[in-house]
């Protein structure tokens, strides 16, 4: 991204972002229209993550939250977990108005987890928790936002408790012009990631969806670590200063004919992890 698109994004990090689907529904195993650290970010191993990741958000109706926690905590953690659906991490924004739970789930591949989820939703356990947590109405104000990824050749490995405790994370949502995403990623490869960890941000995963995802040839999706939102801000502000970074970013332009994000393309929310986020 160019500069001002730099501070216009900083400017507004708090705010919600925005991933897509909507209508009316409710339950964990609903899915949407769109399924059927160390240090500067390189992986430990060396070798790609060949993991499939899930990103799904849930908007909770009002009233409800402690509803939908709850569930969580007593009946579906145990119950992915019993079909082969590993929980990385469970997050609520740091904006308590904005009522989405973010979560993140791992499989080996997609078609186990297609299998996970056709067991998971047959399990009378499931069916009885489910219905016994909406017997006073339904949880979720419409069906669940869900995106499949893999991981990008830069992420650190995706892992259980690899972060401080306390702390908040960042999910930045990337748009690029069409044919540009291989460039973003070269500037994040060889540049980004590592300034970012110089400017004291935390890079846990770095994310592309898949190819039939929904923009999935033009969306970089990524969480960052801090010690606080304000401490956030100060990072962002530092790094943009960053003489390095100013001449990472107008080369990157250069070589791209052009921004590397599209107009509005860059959005953020700072999340906090729940209390049963194995990841916190």
């Amino acid at each position: 991204m160019n500069r001002r698109e730099f501070l216009n994004a900083s400017a507004v990090a708090a705010s919600a972002v925005v991933i897509g689907g909507c209508a009316t529904g409710s339950a964990d195993l609903l899915t949407s229209t769109h399924s059927s650290a160390a240090g500067a970010g390189q992986r430990a191993s060396g070798h790609p993550d060949s993991h499939m990741y899930e990103l799904r958000i849930y908007t909770i109706n009002p009233g409800k939250a402690d509803a939908l926690h709850n569930r969580f905590r007593t009946a579906t953690l145990r119950l992915f977990k019993k079909h082969g659906i590993e929980s990385v991490g469970y997050w609520m924004p740091v904006d308590t108005a904005d009522q989405r739970l973010h979560f993140l789930l791992r499989y080996p591949s997609r078609e186990a987890r297609e299998a996970s989820w056709k067991a998971f939703m047959a399990d009378p356990d499931w069916k009885a928790a489910q219905k016994a947590s909406e017997a006073a109405g339904p949880i979720l104000a419409k069906p669940p936002e869900n995106f499949y990824l893999a991981t990008t050749d830069y992420s650190p490995s995706v892992g259980l408790g690899n972060v401080s405790k306390g702390g908040v994370f960042e999910l930045r949502s990337y748009t690029t012009p069409p044919g540009r995403l291989s460039h973003l990623d070269a500037r994040f490869r060889d540049h980004t990631i590592r300034l970012f960890a110089e400017h004291g941000m935390g890079n846990w995963g770095y994310f592309h969806r898949l190819a039939d995802q929904p923009n999935g040839d033009i969306t970089l999706q990524y969480f960052l670590h801090h010690a606080s939102p304000e401490a956030a801000g100060k990072s962002f502000k530092a790094f943009g200063s960053d003489p390095r970074w100013d001449a990472a970013r107008k080369a990157s332009e250069a070589a791209a004919g052009g921004s590397l994000t599209a107009a509005n393309g860059v959005k953020s929310t700072f999340l906090r992890p729940t209390d049963y986020s194995p990841t916190r």
